[in-house]
């Protein structure tokens, strides 16, 4: 089983302007040299605080940013530099689950025109098969065929979700970019999404890239974890082993903020409490840009940036501890 999705020294910098002129002052540097893969019919959990780009990757990823530099493969091609043009072909294998299902759906639309849109767009099947494909598509998701004609304003915050799935599904793509689809939901509806999202894939052998900041749901759907920290990666591992053996000192921290049902469990738990707060992407710190945070900092911490080194076991690890 071959890499799906491939990225390679991947930057997105964000111009920031001023003057009449629009004259470029500096940059927001919000993904940083970024490499990671996916194999087919795996999930990759990507995961940080927000405000680290784990967003902006997904996004650059499927070519809604251009890259500002480094490479993009999807089934070892080379998508980096294709124009809208070009894409259309691979835009249909790639699609994206968004964060907020509310404000990702047209509310002048029809749950059935919303699903039937990228199917014209993309020229598949006839009109009598494209709503027989409506009806099937949100069967699979759990809603019924009777609500194909309401508006979004007319669902629950989960119920859009699942609409926002069924139009992700409606072209068959192959991977799929799940950009935070469980934050803005109850906790209730949040694990019916992600059991949606389990059946979907060993129904259909579908790749994810799931974007969340919940390390606890990332864990359940994730088959590899990676944790970015303003806009570089920090660590990444298999998921049981990212839970079982953390090195990062931030992944520490993230995982013991974890929250446990059990009260006497929860407070015998040491929180890590990290101080201060995240620099900022428009001026990073010199050298490992988690340094400011960080009790066990070095001098070369300071002075020079840690690249991801292999610990065994596919761990890897960005830090000069080790």
């Amino acid at each position: 089983m071959g890499d799906l999705v491939r990225v390679e020294n991947l930057k997105k910098y964000f111009p920031i302007r001023k003057g009449i002129l629009g004259k470029k002052i500096n940059y927001v540097k919000a993904v940083d040299n970024v490499s990671f893969s996916i194999k087919s019919g795996e999930t990759l959990g990507l995961v940080g605080e927000s405000g680290c780009g784990k967003t902006t990757t997904g996004r650059t990823v499927i070519k809604l940013y251009e890259p500002t530099e480094g490479k993009i493969y999807y089934e070892d091609k080379d998508i980096t530099n294709l124009t809208n043009r070009e894409m259309m072909s691979i835009r249909r294998k790639m699609q994206m689950i968004f964060q907020d299902p509310y404000a990702s759906l047209n509310p002048r639309m029809t749950v059935s025109d919303i699903i039937r849109e990228s199917m014209v767009v993309h020229k598949m099947y006839n009109e009598n098969e494209r709503r027989e494909k409506i009806k099937e598509l949100l069967d699979i998701v759990g809603l019924n065929s009777e609500q194909a004609n309401r508006y979004p304003h007319e669902f629950s915050g989960g119920q859009r979700q699942r609409v926002g799935i069924a139009r992700a599904l409606a072209v068959e793509p192959k991977f799929i970019i799940c950009d935070e689809p469980i934050s803005a939901l109850d906790v209730s509806i949040q694990a019916q999404i992600i059991n949606t999202l389990e059946d979907l894939q060993k129904k259909y052998n579908l790749t994810y890239l799931f974007i969340a900041h919940d390390l606890s749901m990332v864990k359940h759907i994730s088959n590899k974890i990676a944790v970015m920290y303003l806009g570089n990666m920090v660590e990444v591992a298999e998921s049981n082993e990212l839970y079982m053996n953390p090195q990062h000192p931030y992944t520490k921290a993230l995982l013991s903020a974890i929250p446990i049902p059990d009260p006497d469990k929860s407070k015998k738990k040491k929180r890590i409490m990290l101080e201060g707060e995240v620099p900022s992407p428009i001026k990073p710190p010199r050298g490992c840009k988690f340094h400011p945070r960080c009790k066990y900092k070095k001098k070369i911490c300071t002075e020079e940036q840690p690249v991801l080194k292999d610990l065994g076991n596919n761990h890897k690890i960005a830090c000069h501890l080790f």
